[in-house]
């Protein structure tokens, strides 16, 4: 049993000083799945790793966050909340009032930016919903891969299931995915 699942154990049992203890167990795992999903984002993003860690953390660790019954579920639950941060984040960008119909210029070259990559995700996390209803393994699969950055080895480890298992669920979630979006 790792620490962390012996940690999220202890919280379940309402010892408050375990709590403590758990943020530095996990924040720079947090932290590097958030760098690198924000690698992958379009430049200009503003939005750091390190906040998006903490407004995650303040997610799955708040008042009404469930008893967790392990490192995986843990996980899970900050991979979710990373990508519901990414999407209300797009949706906001998005949105006219924040100047969603309006192109960015360099300063440097005054060249039009390439357009933000908002559309594409907001199309997979769309597509992404209806995979969840469907196929709910695979779908916690392309959230841990594509909103989180994370290999599909360490994927599958977090998921407890095998690579291989995992390659072919991201196999088929990619093909899936991609004919949903098509449709549109």
């Amino acid at each position: 049993m790792s620490e962390v699942t012996r940690i999220l154990g202890a919280i379940q049992a309402g010892q408050s000083q375990a709590a403590e203890k758990l943020l530095p167990l996990v924040y720079n795992e947090l932290r590097q799945l958030a760098a690198a999903k924000l690698a992958r984002e379009a430049p200009g993003q503003t939005l750091q790793a390190t906040a998006l860690v903490h407004e995650a953390w303040l997610r799955v660790s708040g008042e009404d966050a469930p008893g967790w019954q392990g490192r995986t579920h843990f996980f899970a639950a900050a991979a979710e909340s990373m990508r519901r941060i990414l999407i209300d984040r797009a949706r906001r960008k998005r949105a006219v009032r924040h100047g969603g119909d309006q192109h960015r210029l360099e300063i440097d070259d005054m060249d039009i930016a390439a357009p933000a990559d908002d559309e594409e995700m907001l199309d997979v996390n769309e597509a992404l919903d209806k995979l969840a209803t469907l196929e709910p393994a695979k779908a916690e699969l392309v959230k841990l891969k594509y909103f989180v950055g994370l290999t599909t080895e360490q994927a599958a480890e977090i998921l407890g299931i095998s690579a291989p298992t995992a390659k072919r669920h991201w196999a088929y979630a990619r093909a899936w995915l991609y004919r949903e979006i098509q449709r549109r």
